[in-house]
């Protein structure tokens, strides 16, 4: 059985070079190929990367044999008759693509056939199955992942892969996008993989070259940071409580939830907590990265902010969106005036002892 350890590198590397000769990387997987005749797993939280991942096995399979017919269940749709009859061969030798989606959705009734299905697949048939992560099904994910040919895992993203999430999909998109850009776009669009991908591939596609620059996205982007919450906990954070109450109002008018927003408040301040605890220990930038789970631009922020708090203004800053989160919850009649307070309030924080 192969690994994908790098799911973006590798429907990236399929997209850009189907000759793979033509792909250093993908030449190195060497038995990393789907196959008629047997398993493919694709497994793991990361719903975007999973579908697509998905799309490019299937795609490769259909290079192989382009008349394949190819037949999509969710698992939770699945019976034992359809599964046997779109993973069975037939008299004429058709090939099948048999793709099963929601995969910790199976009945329990389906983990055995299934299993029993994959260890006697018909050369003529591929079978594809994908695990949107967790525990259920974890019987039938296992048993599938022992007989698969090759399983492709999709964790969700850390904050060290965002970067090379947003230059792969520049580059799937026959593009490419300037490291100073890549940030601005991620903090405009927020930690959503199918949102990035479709701006990266927007951004792509008007630019002239293909080449994104910082401009580009800041011009494209104008106002799309205040949806996400996160630019408006920025101008908290920096005592601009004009701007912040502004920002908020433009989100709260576009559709944002009153939880995302106080959740985007609560994220910030905890960062900025962890930043002031780490430089107490005098903590090196590797050690800083870590221990506040940003990465180097975000903290070059973090620590520009950091200078005019202090560890009891932050933990009563937090305290006040805490409050704020319960009172939009159900706890106060206008979630709209409270969550504007709690913007005064921790934007009244900074600077103080």
């Amino acid at each position: 059985m192969a690994t994908v350890p790098d799911p973006m590198a590798w429907f990236v590397a399929k997209a850009a070079a189907p000759d793979t000769s033509a792909s250093p990387k993908l030449w190195a997987m060497g038995r990393e190929q789907a196959r008629f005749g047997g398993v493919t797993v694709v497994a793991g939280p990361e719903t975007f990367v999973g579908e697509r991942a998905v799309g490019r096995v299937v795609a490769e399979l259909r290079g192989v044999a382009p008349d394949a017919a190819v037949t999509t269940v969710a698992a939770a749709d699945l019976s034992e008759g359809q599964l046997r009859e779109m993973t069975g061969g037939d008299l004429f030798a058709t090939a099948a693509i048999a793709v099963i989606t929601g995969l910790e959705k199976l009945p329990k009734d389906l983990e055995e056939p299934l299993l029993a299905v994959a260890r006697d697949l018909p050369e003529t048939s591929a079978l594809v199955v994908h695990h949107g992560g967790g525990v259920a099904g974890k019987k039938a994910l296992d048993g599938l992942k022992k007989m698969a040919g090759l399983v492709i895992d999709c964790p969700t993203l850390t904050w060290q892969q965002w970067p090379s999430f947003v230059q792969s999909e520049a580059a799937a998109a026959r593009g490419s996008i300037e490291a100073a850009a890549v940030p601005q776009l991620v903090e405009a669009v927020g930690q959503d993989t199918r949102a990035l991908a479709a701006a990266v591939a927007q951004l792509v596609d008007d630019s002239p070259d293909g080449r994104v620059t910082a401009a580009q996205v800041g011009r494209s982007c104008a106002g799309r940071a205040s949806v996400t919450g996160f630019a408006g906990a920025d101008a908290c954070l920096a005592g601009r409580t004009g701007d912040a109450v502004e920002k908020l109002r433009w989100a709260l008018a576009t559709g944002v939830s009153h939880p995302q927003i106080t959740a985007a408040l609560a994220g910030s301040l905890r960062q900025l907590g962890k930043y002031l605890a780490a430089s107490r220990s005098h903590a090196g930038p590797g050690g800083m990265a870590a221990a506040v789970g940003a990465p180097a631009w975000k903290l070059r922020q973090i620590g520009e902010q950091a200078r005019s708090w202090t560890e009891p203004a932050v933990a009563a800053a937090i305290r006040a969106v805490a409050s704020a989160d319960a009172d939009v919850k159900g706890a106060a009649g206008d979630p709209d005036f409270a969550l504007e307070q709690a913007v005064i309030k921790v934007a009244g924080w900074r600077g103080r002892r």
